[in-house]
């Protein structure tokens, strides 16, 4: 996973929360808190969008650092517009009424695909919130009592439950939990 300076994350030394914000501050307090206190619990950092663990390589300077995790530049010519063409499969009856559309059948596919995400963004932004909150979840409290039935009431979008199962947990773990549980329990 491509993680740039704008990509927001927080780290975790064990159970306590060392830094949050963008890629590069959070790398900049890594590389402090690794040199004063090299010996202690591994790190986790998480893509705060993702709930996805990823790797901040800290060597080098600050200039190296920030270099690093940098967009890569665009090259010379034309800008992409960001078209893929993919084999669609369709009955001939399908093929048909697209093709009676106005516009085509490009057109008409757009239209439908974006009728359906708006009428499914509400969905899809709690689905993304339960794997985002799963994964961290399963990362830092997989084996803290409560873990199975919490995830439990993540997906029944039970904030009560989920809250009590969590209440017994490291407060940075629980906290965090909690808010990249946010958009399940309409936050």
């Amino acid at each position: 996973m491509s993680v740039t300076v704008e990509t927001l994350c927080t780290a975790f030394r064990g159970e306590r929360r060392l830094a949050a914000g963008d890629a590069l501050g959070v790398a900049r307090a890594l590389r402090t808190a690794l040199e004063a206190e090299p010996d202690g619990p591994p790190v986790l950092v998480f893509d705060d969008a993702t709930g996805k663990v990823v790797d901040l390589d800290l060597r080098g300077s600050d200039e190296e650092l920030a270099w690093r995790l940098s967009p890569p530049p665009r090259g010379p010519g034309r800008p992409k517009l960001g078209v893929v063409a993919r084999e669609v499969t369709l009955l001939p009856r399908h093929w048909e009424w697209l093709n009676a559309q106005p516009g085509g059948a490009s057109v008409a596919l757009r239209k439908l695909v974006d009728e359906a995400r708006k009428g499914g963004e509400a969905k899809d932004r709690v689905r993304r919130a339960q794997e985002t909150a799963y994964r961290v979840m399963l990362e830092l409290a997989g084996d803290r009592p409560g873990y199975e039935e919490a995830v439990r009431a993540l997906y029944a979008a039970d904030r009560a439950r989920f809250e009590a199962l969590t209440a017994d947990w490291p407060a940075d773990v629980r906290d965090y939990a909690g808010a990249m549980a946010a958009d399940v329990f309409g936050d």
